[in-house]
């Protein structure tokens, strides 16, 4: 292997590092947001408790969740390139749950500026059912990844 081969390998390895990192803070955080949802809409409009999920919401959706999506974006669209993963099918599905993952994000994000502004839309059920969701999602990635059945 010369120099350049070992050079572009360590880098890869730098990147799908990265990756793996930030696509954990993503996913742990969007199990976390939608129990925080549950908590703030049963605590008491206008409530110390509520002014607290308020702010615990905003923090684990600034300072998280949409800070590593947006490096588990960068990162995997660096692997995809360096890679040429492009052509597989199951990189092509993987990265259609990447995309539709990236819309539920944006949704716990709009949900949450709704229960800001006192708006409670969903049942603590339905948010309990919607917390499922990156869960399924990772399962299919990791197969996806891992496997490659396709």
């Amino acid at each position: 292997m010369d120099a350049l081969e070992n050079a572009l390998s360590l880098t890869y390895a730098w990147i799908k590092a990265g990756h793996l990192i930030f696509v954990i803070f993503w996913i742990a955080g969007m199990f976390m947001l939608p129990r925080f949802y549950v908590y703030h809409q049963e605590a008491t409009p206008g409530s110390v408790e509520e002014k607290r999920w308020i702010d615990r919401e905003r923090k684990l959706r600034s300072i998280i969740i949409t800070p590593a999506m947006v490096l588990v974006w960068i990162f995997g669209l660096a692997l995809a390139w360096l890679s040429g993963a492009w052509a597989e099918t199951w990189f092509q599905i993987k990265f259609a749950i990447v995309v539709a993952l990236s819309g539920y994000h944006g949704w716990l994000i709009s949900y949450g500026r709704r229960l800001e502004r006192g708006e409670r839309t969903m049942s603590g059920n339905a948010l309990r059912i919607a917390n499922e969701l990156p869960g399924v999602a990772t399962v299919l990635i990791v197969i996806l990844v891992i496997v490659k059945p396709f």
